[in-house]
């Protein structure tokens, strides 16, 4: 049985494709900073998916997951993104950039804009 080798390239197109068609989706219905947040996410995972093209598999799988809650993270009432979930998915890459030790492409909390508070824990009693 014959093994197809697969070239660095391949799953790094796929990741930015994906990447490139939610913001398209989101473009559609939001606006203001929620959007400016939306495309900062999507640049920093694009750079993510090209630096780690190379990198370890470890290092591939972090941003992989990044991409993959960006992509998929839909609210129950529709399929564009809360202000919460962009908050959450920005603490997500933010994390897969400090592990594979690129905290260079963190995306940070832009002026005149108020930081949301981490998600609530819940409560043991």
């Amino acid at each position: 049985m014959a093994v197809e080798q697969r070239g660095p390239g391949s799953g790094t197109d796929v990741l930015i494709r994906k990447v490139d068609s939610r913001v398209v989706a989101l473009r559609a219905g939001l606006h203001g900073p929620d959007l400016e947040l939306a495309e900062r996410l999507a640049s920093c995972l694009r750079e993510l998916v090209a630096v780690t093209a190379q990198a370890s598999a470890a290092d591939r799988a972090q941003v992989r997951v990044a991409v993959h809650y960006f992509v998929l993270r839909r609210e129950s009432r529709g399929q564009l993104l809360s202000v919460r979930s962009l908050a959450a998915t920005q603490r997500l890459v933010n994390k897969a950039a400090r592990r594979i030790g690129r905290p260079d492409l963190m995306v940070e909390v832009r002026p005149g804009r108020d930081p949301l508070p981490p998600a609530p824990r819940p409560s043991h009693r």
